[in-house]
């Protein structure tokens, strides 16, 4: 997965919509000269924000919306459950007017992206902590363009003051991709935020494009953050969405078949024909290599170069849901990489499904007659169900005992039969 994905291009096709949304006092240059930009960014009173929010408790107050006076008492966390909930429909109904799939999936791995397994002490290992609003972090070269999505994210910091940007940046990454057709993803959330730009990362530590040796490059980043072979491929999917500008990133064609029309700022290259779809054409399509229009960057077609790479990258070429199951698990992983979480467990936001509760064992039930069994009779009967793989706790999903009873009624009709 190299820097370049989700390019700035499709920050770009977002400019227009987030131009409406923001004061005038606000607006960024959308200039090939960053230096500029950034200069801007950092006078504007928005982005002043970005680099100073404090933790607030989960109380606080909500614009236009009531909370019981049960949650105006709840313990102070990283963010409240109740906000992120709301925060996840107001980026679904974000990503309906502005197209902004790739670049808000970029912005959460950009953030997690710079963890370092070998450093145990937090904020200094990097990963998922809201690093990334700050103007120096911004200013690395992999994270070109995603001041645009920080102007899609921070009216909703704004509404929603309660969550932390660390989480705001994972719940808008993971919806996105779910909002484009991919799989869900188990997030939990209570990211702890970082508070200074001196707690930023040092620049490298994403990867890059076009190494000379894409394989052994994305082996060196990846293997940093403790992920493997398999969640390298399956991440490198998430290039079914976005493109790519030649002037932004170095990489891909000013504009072909696919984005000459948009949605949103047309251009670019896109590594797939529907550039805001998740499933799993990236592969396929990188597997023929038959559409010049279509990008493949040297760490992608690595993909299946390598032996070891090429495993999972025909596999998720030939099976969509095993792509997406793989790809959901290393998602929800990266997203948690180097993170401090208050509560330590997390916040869950999606309802679990209770577990069914085991039919308690009861043997008279498997009596045919009125009268209870004896305790000898009752012992038999269990020992003869455990026999054949059940428990009393857990039954099994068809009536062994009466599949029993049966053959043993047939055995001695066909024995009768035979006799007579």
């Amino acid at each position: 997965m190299a820097s370049v994905a989700f390019s700035g291009a499709a920050a770009a096709a977002t400019a227009a919509t987030t131009s409406r949304r923001l004061p005038a006092s606000a607006k960024l240059s959308l200039s090939p000269s960053s230096s500029s930009s950034l200069k801007l960014l950092g006078s504007t009173p928005i982005v002043s924000r970005l680099f100073l929010n404090p933790k607030r408790c989960s109380a606080a107050p909500l614009p236009s919306r009531a909370f019981s006076s049960a949650a105006a008492a709840t313990k102070c966390l990283a963010s409240d459950p109740e906000q992120l909930k709301l925060a996840r429909e107001d980026i679904r109904e974000l990503l309906k007017t502005t197209f902004s799939h790739p670049i808000l999936v970029r912005l959460g791995w950009h953030d997690a992206g710079t963890y370092n397994k070998n450093i145990e002490e937090w904020p200094r290992r990097g990963g998922a902590n809201g690093s990334l609003r700050f103007e120096i972090e911004l200013k690395h070269a992999a994270n070109a363009g995603l001041v645009n999505a920080l102007k899609l994210i921070q009216p909703l910091k704004d509404k929603y003051s309660s969550v932390t940007y660390a989480d705001l940046f994972q719940l808008a990454s993971a919806t996105a991709v779910e909002e484009a057709g991919g799989p869900k993803i188990p997030m939990k959330y209570g990211r702890v935020d970082v508070s200074a730009p001196e707690q930023c990362p040092e620049e490298g530590r994403l990867p890059a494009a076009g190494p000379p040796s894409p394989a052994d490059h994305l082996r060196e980043v990846f293997y940093r953050m403790g992920l493997n072979d398999k969640e390298i491929v399956a991440l490198s999917g998430a290039h079914t969405l976005g493109r790519s500008r030649p002037d932004r990133s170095g990489w891909g064609k000013p504009e072909t078949k696919y984005t000459k029309d948009g949605p949103g700022t047309p251009g670019g290259q896109s590594w797939t024909a529907q550039w805001l779809k998740f499933d799993n054409s990236y592969f396929k399509d990188i597997k023929e290599k038959r559409d010049e229009d279509l990008l493949v960057l040297p760490t992608d077609g690595v993909l299946f170069e390598d032996p070891a790479f090429k495993v999972y990258a025909e596999k998720y070429a030939e099976d969509q849901e095993a792509f997406f199951k793989d790809y959901a698990e290393a998602h929800a992983k990266l997203s948690n990489l180097g993170a401090k979480f208050d509560p330590p467990e997390g916040i869950v936001i999606d309802d679990v499904p209770s577990q069914p509760v085991p039919e308690k064992f009861v043997a008279a039930k498997y009596s045919s007659g009125k009268r209870e069994l004896s305790e000898n009779m009752k012992q038999k009967i269990r020992a003869e169900y455990q026999a054949v793989g059940g428990s009393p706790d857990k039954p099994l999903q068809s009536n062994y005992f009466l599949n029993i009873i049966i053959v043993i009624g047939v055995l001695a009709l066909l024995s009768s039969l035979v006799v007579n």
